[in-house]
């Protein structure tokens, strides 16, 4: 089963346990994790679960869509910026996630 751990701005962090094949924008938003709004459901329409996603994992790259949705998120974008939507978890992966100060 994978965990996803949401650390909050002010560096709250809550663990999750998740569903294999369930991204991490949908594991938060079934469990009522502060900060991530998915508003298009996963869509790749909005930027609403911008999160900045820890290093080390293997997830694909950042697609052309993904990159232009990022361009208009809330939050200034990093490096390290994902949409949420797009980060599937597989079973057994741990995923460290922090969620930007705002997503409208």
């Amino acid at each position: 089963m994978p965990k996803v751990f949401y650390t909050q701005p002010d560096g709250t962090e809550r663990v999750v346990e998740a569903v294999a094949g369930d991204s991490v924008m949908q594991t938060a938003v079934r469990n009522g994790v502060t900060g991530i709004l998915g508003q298009c459901g996963g869509e790749l329409s909005c930027a609403t679960c911008h999160v900045f996603l820890d290093g080390g994992y293997d997830f694909p790259p950042v697609s052309e869509d993904e990159d232009d949705m990022l361009d208009v998120a809330a939050t200034d974008r990093a490096d390290n910026s994902r949409l949420s939507c797009q980060l599937v978890l597989s079973d057994g992966q741990e995923v460290h996630v922090t969620i930007p100060e705002a997503q409208l």
